[in-house]
């Protein structure tokens, strides 16, 4: 039997050493090895089967490190890590937790940003190659940029700046004719021309810039992207690449649903399967059945907007029964807050769908066009919790961020029908935008008498100890609740609901039979609500204890681990309180 070809790739001067042969054979264990891991562990697939061959040939015919390559968002980036000396986290079971599903420094030399959101990469290598130049130092410059993040502002700020550059700097168009989801926008309605006139289209984005331009039909065929990178190594001016490829190349199910296949959980490599799907209820469910409830019997004139994640709230389910009324603005979050914006102003009400991170992109549109216009607004906020695996997507930043803009209401909802009163409420105030954290724990159900978003909910009523369990954590709240009762403490246990505006009534009220406060939030301590409360409390003879996340960007840690050191299991934080008692 034949030794893999990969056996023998340490770096990428080993590339340069083999025949069209050899590198295409390469091709094809790099793909068995991609596909092999992500089946097994998640991770970013039709991406990274998509730019197998583009990566090879940019490490055969350029010469990384001292040519410098920038992969946006950079969840491409698995080839372009086992061909840079890390393939043993890909190869071994025991080492696939070495490295970061995204670039990192820290890991190899090859690597220059730690990069998990996207649209960056054209901005981040203009300044790159000014630096070179500045520095009257040698190499190539290139950006490696997907179609769909070409409409995130950013790019477009970028492809401006390149423009007036007047050395070499190359960006590498990956054009597969999907985002996360299809392309949205007017400019993909340019690339597919081009696509189709073999880039001969007059209409031409790039050059209109004062961009060079040129086009590869068919980047997955490793001869063209060979010839292609050698016509332009050492370029002299600011040059585009435009290449065709096909998200999920080599493997039927990717590219069957490319959609799903963009980040997929473990899966069966035979047929796609996912190993462990999720079943029962979720709060997409209540979403879903509060608008449809709002349109056909509130007759409440709402839209609803998603800057190219639908999969996350399964909007598309929205879309199919209300075309109208659905719009998916691409990678581009700025435009979906002022999009939003502009439609309140006229009366629609708009909610705008969001992960918390990456609504951060957006903070200003949020702060200025939503908070100083008091413009009704409901923003739904996805991933807030305590989350490892990488430090570019982390969920615990949202509330920190949103809870102290002027104007903003932060609402967190513990159960379904809190959440479906909120969404109601929000839908039908006229005091200015409302933000709703959607729960990322499993469904909770318990029933509502009523909603006040200026009143926090008593879910039981004690003394001495107060617990305050913000959204997903009151669950956690109620445990402890239990626990403190064989130390013949009977707690309070209290849902807090709105995390801007302190519910200061009930809290001066816990002053008369209650010495020590509880808050409990999966969210960054640091500018979070426990701070408020145990600020409010400053010049009293109350006693706070604040549970949440560090202020950080964690990595590689498990969410157990987290959870653990930030003492958020009962029984730690039952010990914490019994302490200070």
């Amino acid at each position: 039997m034949e030794t893999p070809i990969l056996n023998t790739i340490n770096s990428p001067a080993d590339l340069k050493q083999l025949a069209l042969l050899e590198l295409t054979q390469l091709a094809t264990e790099i793909r068995s090895v991609l596909l092999n891991k992500v089946s097994q562990t998640g991770g970013h697939v039709g991406p990274n089967l998509g730019v197998v061959e583009l990566t090879i040939a940019f490490h055969t015919i350029f010469d990384s490190p001292t040519d410098k390559v920038v992969w946006d968002v950079s969840h491409q980036s698995y080839t372009h890590k086992i061909l840079t000396g890390r393939k043993q986290a890909w190869l071994d079971p025991a080492h696939y937790d070495d490295v970061s599903g995204y670039t990192a420094p820290e890991e190899s030399p090859h690597d220059y940003f730690n990069i998990g959101h996207t649209s960056t990469s054209i901005a981040l290598a203009t300044g790159m190659a000014v630096a070179r130049d500045s520095q009257h130092r040698s190499g190539n410059v290139m950006a490696v940029i997907g179609d769909g993040s070409l409409s995130g502002g950013l790019a477009l700020e970028g492809l401006n700046t390149a423009a007036t550059l007047q050395s070499n700097l190359i960006i590498l168009v990956n054009d597969n004719g999907m985002s996360i989801a299809e392309d949205h926008g007017g400019l993909y309605t340019n690339l597919k021309e081009l696509r189709e006139t073999n880039g001969q289209a007059d209409n031409n984005l790039f050059k209109a810039m004062g961009l060079d331009y040129r086009y590869v039909a068919d980047g997955n065929d490793l001869a063209a992207m060979l010839d292609a990178f050698k016509a332009i190594k050492d370029i002299d001016h600011p040059t585009v690449l435009h290449v065709h490829t096909e998200k999920g190349r080599g493997y039927a199910p990717a590219i069957a649903n490319k959609e799903a296949f963009h980040w997929h959980v473990p899966f069966d490599l035979a047929t796609g399967e996912t190993l462990h799907p999720s079943t029962g209820e979720s709060y997409n469910d209540t979403i879903h059945a509060t608008m449809e409830a709002e349109l056909t019997q509130q007759h409440t004139p709402i839209t609803a907007i998603t800057a190219a994640i639908p999969g996350m709230y399964d909007l598309k389910r929205f879309g199919r029964n209300h075309p109208e009324r659905y719009f998916d603005v691409g990678i581009a979050e700025q435009e979906s807050i002022s999009f939003a914006a502009g439609q309140a102003q006229q009366g629609l009400r708009p909610i705008v769908f969001h992960s918390g991170t990456f609504l951060q992109r957006a903070y200003d549109q949020l702060s200025h066009d939503l908070g100083i216009n008091k413009l009704p607004v409901t923003v739904m906020v996805g991933g807030g919790n305590i989350s490892a695996g990488d430090p570019t997507h982390q969920g615990t930043f949202d509330v920190a961020m949103l809870s102290n803009i002027p104007g903003l209401t932060y609402l967190a909802p513990t159960t379904k029908e809190e959440l479906a009163a909120m969404m109601h409420w929000a839908l039908h105030q006229n005091q200015g935008p409302v933000a709703i954290r959607v729960p990322g724990n499993g469904v909770h159900s318990a029933p509502l008498s009523d909603f006040d978003p200026a009143r926090m909910r008593t879910v039981h009523a004690g003394q001495k100890v107060a617990l305050l369990g913000v959204g997903s954590l009151l669950p956690l709240a109620e445990q402890v609740q239990t626990a403190l009762l064989t130390h013949d403490v009977d707690a309070t246990v209290l849902d807090p609901r709105n995390l801007s505006t302190l519910d200061t009534k009930t809290l001066t009220n816990l002053t008369a039979n209650h010495q020590l406060v509880v808050t409990l939030e999966e969210a960054s301590l640091s500018g979070g609500f426990g701070e408020k409360v145990a600020s409010f409390y400053g010049n009293t003879d109350m006693h706070v204890l604040n549970f949440g996340a560090a202020k950080r960007f964690n990595d590689r840690e498990t969410s157990a681990e987290l959870w653990h050191e930030f003492k958020l299991t009962p029984a730690q934080v039952v010990s914490e309180i019994t302490k200070a008692l």
